[in-house]
């Protein structure tokens, strides 16, 4: 059985999954690159320490994170912010981060991380849950789906970076 308190839930196995704190950045940090590895894109990580701490826990953090930890060690990562639907009003959350380290897979860590989401979102009333994920990412497909999220096969993600953002702006 989970044990929770104000922000914090032990899993039955000593697990921690708590809301980031600082002194956190450097084991997000150290998620954030092995999901990039994981993604097949391991020198596309640009952030930093300094930047997850400005981002996380500055002035007016407009970034969130929620942590696993195991034995003092972070070992999974959810990172997110608010989103805003037109059509209902309101806020939604935005999962832009969901990483566990391979060792600690098959735990339920991964649940309990979009669990927390989920639970911020019905707490606030927020409707929309969203995220995506690489098509090839077979194992992450069957685990949202085992989680009853469904594709949004009508929409299509469009980015602008370098210089055709530049040329746009």
């Amino acid at each position: 059985m989970n044990q929770t308190t104000s922000n914090q839930t032990t899993l039955t196995d000593g697990a921690v999954l708590r809301d980031a704190r600082p002194g956190d950045e450097p084991g997000i940090l150290d998620c954030i690159r092995a999901l990039a590895v994981y993604e097949r894109e391991p020198e596309a990580v640009e952030n930093t320490v300094e930047a997850l701490t400005d981002s996380l826990f500055g002035d007016r953090p407009k970034v969130f994170a929620h942590v696993m930890e195991r034995d003092s060690r972070i070992v999974g990562i959810a990172i997110w912010f608010l989103t805003y639907s037109t059509w209902t009003g309101r806020h939604g959350i935005w999962l832009e981060d969901l990483y566990v380290l391979e060792e600690f897979r098959g735990r339920g860590y991964g649940k309990a991380l979009v669990s927390s989401l989920a639970a911020v979102c019905v707490e606030r009333g927020y409707p929309r849950l969203e995220w995506t994920v690489l098509d090839w990412n077979a194992p992450s497909i069957a685990f949202y789906r085992s989680i009853g999220a469904a594709p949004m096969d009508e929409w299509t993600t469009q980015r602008l970076t370098g210089e055709e953002l530049a040329a746009l702006a």
